[in-house]
């Protein structure tokens, strides 16, 4: 937690993000997983129609969602940003990311739903399941593609695969080391094209646990700066070499980002919103976010929901 003059600034973070009403993981009666589950696209909508549920609602879960379209085009915003995703396409949504579906039917594939402790610690480190991250697209073809379907259709092969009670754990163990394999093969893949980078500097990869830990306490570098060790400047040169942002324009970001998913999926309002966010008052909150996005927080939210 960054730490300034005025004690540690992750306590106020923490009060905002505990508030916020997430889409928990419910499996549905007779999934042996704990923290797993593969289904179709189509079962997604039947379950979704069951129980009352418009999938072009916007949602936040607390969970991971890995799409695998085999056919047609699924059309989905994930924080706010369009993504088309056609066939032998994979796409990655992660915990705590706004995301609604744009055309819900047009295609079919599989999910994999898992909680964030799910996968062993090793593969969670390896494939950054605990950095804040935008989706993770990837298009892969010839062996790419064949590996990772050969690594979907067995994990969905042990999913369904029915282990006397005995062997529940042993179950378990066998799809966590499965989903192991697929995460890994994913995020070795080559992604969209203009997607690749380089991996982010020691530096970058501090500040930006950093912020996600306090922005809602503290939007100054030198308070990020003074607790990592680092100059205002190194920060920002790090910060430009990784995502092109200098440091300050990286931290409104990421308020601009919650604020937006605060607004899209909960009916706060916008002074409570802007209070959790650190602001001193819905005036100040306003004119933040007017000025990073050309639109009011009222405005916003109307047009996500319509």
């Amino acid at each position: 937690m960054v730490r300034t003059g005025h004690g540690r600034t992750g306590h106020a973070a923490a009060s905002a993000s505990a508030a916020i009403p997430e889409l928990p993981y419910a499996p549905p009666p007779g999934v042996a997983a704990a923290g797993l589950e593969v289904l179709t696209l189509s079962a997604l909508r039947a379950r979704a129609a069951r129980g009352g549920q418009r999938l072009a609602d916007p949602q936040r879960p607390d969970f991971h969602q890995l799409f695998a379209v085999e056919s047609g085009t699924l059309r989905q915003s994930v924080d706010f940003t369009e993504h088309a995703t056609g066939p032998g396409g994979w796409l990655w949504v992660r915990p705590g990311q706004v995301q609604q579906y744009t055309d819900p039917h047009g295609a079919e594939g599989a999910l994999v739903l898992f909680r964030p402790a799910f996968p062993d610690p090793a593969t969670a480190a390896a494939v950054g399941l605990d950095e804040a991250s935008d989706a993770v697209v990837r298009q892969p073809r010839d062996e790419n593609a064949r590996a990772l379907r050969f690594a979907l259709d067995h994990l969905r092969f042990e999913f369904a695969a029915e282990w006397h009670p005995p062997a529940r754990g042993t179950h378990e163990d066998v799809l966590r080391h499965l989903l192991a394999v697929l995460l890994r093969r994913l995020v070795s893949t080559p992604g969209a094209p203009g997607t690749e980078a380089a991996a982010p500097p020691d530096a970058f990869r501090r500040f930006r646990a950093a912020v996600e830990a306090d922005f809602a306490r503290t939007r100054r570098v030198a308070d990020y700066a003074g607790a990592l060790g680092y100059s205002p400047r190194t920060l920002s040169r790090a910060s430009r070499a990784a995502v092109g942002l200098g440091a300050k324009e990286f931290v409104d970001r990421r308020v601009v980002l919650e604020a937006k998913r605060l607004l899209a999926h909960t009916d706060r309002s916008a002074a409570r919103i802007g209070t959790a966010l650190g602001f001193a008052d819905a005036t100040n909150f306003a004119k933040f976010f007017h000025q990073r996005t050309g639109s009011t927080p009222g405005a916003f939210r109307a047009s996500v929901r319509s």
